[in-house]
């Protein structure tokens, strides 16, 4: 079966990409290999210069990326150029503070010399999701390679184009082939590239489904793994939020990327006696976000990636309004074609539904009511996942005791929507995954912690 790109606002194939043969998979895996080897002993100011050359073909190249996302998977232009520009940053961060961040660390021994060295792994296999075609390459890859190791991408099959793109771009910036390869496989051959003895570690970004699955296979190879997985963030709003700014925040965080992101907002749990306040404010921004086609400068929200996504969470929601939850804006699928789901509040959502239990991954926001802080916070933390939280307050230092000692998340924000910057570690707890992306200790994760003693 080929690998298909199929565009999300009307249904059209844009183009079909045959999956890769047995032997030209193992051609390749034999090749990476063979690329590790040489790029494991290249100086960091080699590596750096690869990537501050991808970071300028980034930013070069940002419009033509956008329209390539805005067709395979639906994602706004103006959102697909801040996705590009970010990437840039990243590749930008790492150029610069990889030497430092794996330099030796010396340890006070009776040895005449002891220290701690960090030397890469081999190949690392990346399993991408669709909804940041880019990005979520770009923040493996930028450490992964400056830390000396190679990378393997199996991308989403609706992002083929984006896959390819990203491989001729590194290359372009001077990367050995070799040392970066896109494979062209469905999912179900992951299991076996796991098991190649060419393949060192494996990065997932996905479900929790998915997840479960290369943790295991990667636990029987005995193999490194970093899982990035689901989330439903909880974003409190106390009593003496300014409800203007959280409003406006929520709203952007709910609706970013089409509301198809692990973290963007998903439950807003609202103290009682802010909560109508804050529930109008927040039905009026969702509805002044427009929607339409993804390659319009306007669009604020594009369509859904695939349709049997879109209708997986219209399910869940109508699944919602069943048990009690009530209509506030949106919850209904346009007629027409495409992926289409407009921005969408649902009210009284509680324990039970769908829209509290469950991921809802889509432009649907769900609010919450609390009785109290003690009471918001139990419902935060009432969740199966554990990627981001934020908190809503003028008291810096109530927000900042909540987001540290309260929420039971990856990421915990005061003021402020969750996000990913290269600076700061990134990663879930429980059913949100285990290890961690950028900042040191993302860079960390795939090099062998090695101890060298001299006596």
């Amino acid at each position: 079966m080929p690998l298909q790109s199929i565009n999300p606002s009307d249904g059209s194939l844009i183009r079909e990409y045959p999956e890769a043969t047995d032997a030209e998979l193992a051609r390749v895996l034999s090749e990476t290999a063979s690329a590790f080897e040489s790029w494991r002993r290249t100086t960091f100011d080699a590596r750096a210069a690869v990537l501050r050359r991808a970071a300028e073909l980034l930013r070069e190249r940002r419009d033509p990326l956008a329209r390539l996302m805005a067709l395979e998977m639906g994602k706004p232009v103006s959102q697909g150029r801040a996705e590009a520009d970010k990437c840039a940053t990243v590749c930008d961060h790492y150029a610069e503070h990889a030497a430092r961040l794996l330099a030796p660390e010396p340890a006070a021994t009776e040895a005449r010399t002891s220290y701690v060295a960090f030397e890469p792994l081999g190949a690392v296999l990346a399993v991408m999701p669709w909804n940041f075609p880019l990005w979520q390459v770009f923040r493996f890859a930028a450490p992964a390679l400056m830390a000396g190791n190679v990378g393997l991408l199996k991308h989403a099959s609706n992002v083929t184009g984006c896959a390819l793109a990203i491989e001729e771009l590194l290359h372009t910036a001077g990367l050995p082939p070799a040392a970066f390869r896109t494979l062209l496989v469905a999912s179900s051959r992951v299991a076996s590239l796991i098991e190649s003895p060419h393949v060192a570690a494996v990065t997932l970004t996905g479900s929790t489904p998915a997840g479960r699955a290369v943790a295991a296979k990667a636990g029987t190879c005995l193999k490194k793994s970093v899982l990035e997985l689901g989330g439903s963030d909880p974003y409190l709003v106390l009593e003496d939020a300014d409800l203007e700014a959280a409003a406006e925040t929520c709203a952007a965080s709910r609706l970013i990327n089409g509301g198809q992101s692990c973290i963007a907002a998903k439950r807003f749990i609202v103290v009682e006696p802010v909560l109508r306040d804050f529930e109008e404010r927040l039905v009026e921004r969702m509805r002044a976000r427009s929607m339409g086609e993804p390659l319009d400068e306007s669009t604020a929200v594009g369509p859904q990636a695939r349709v049997d996504l879109r209708d997986e969470l219209d399910r869940q929601v109508q699944a919602s309004v069943a048990k009690g939850a009530r209509v506030r804006l949106g919850c209904v699928v346009p007629p027409g074609k495409g992926a289409y789901y407009p921005p969408s509040v649902l009210a009284g959502v509680t324990p039970g539904m769908p829209a509290f239990d469950e991921e809802l991954f889509g432009p649907v926001a769900a609010v919450v009511a609390a009785k109290d802080e003690k009471d918001a916070i139990r419902l935060a933390n009432q969740t199966l996942f554990g990627l981001g939280a934020a908190v809503f307050t003028r008291d810096l230092a109530r927000g900042e005791r909540i987001a540290r000692h309260e929420l039971q998340a990856g990421s915990c924000f005061v003021n402020a929507s969750v996000r990913s910057d290269p600076r700061l570690p990134f990663g879930g707890i429980r059913e949100s995954g285990y290890g961690r992306e950028l900042g040191v200790f993302g860079i960390r994760e795939f090099v062998n912690v090695k101890t060298v003693y001299v006596a």
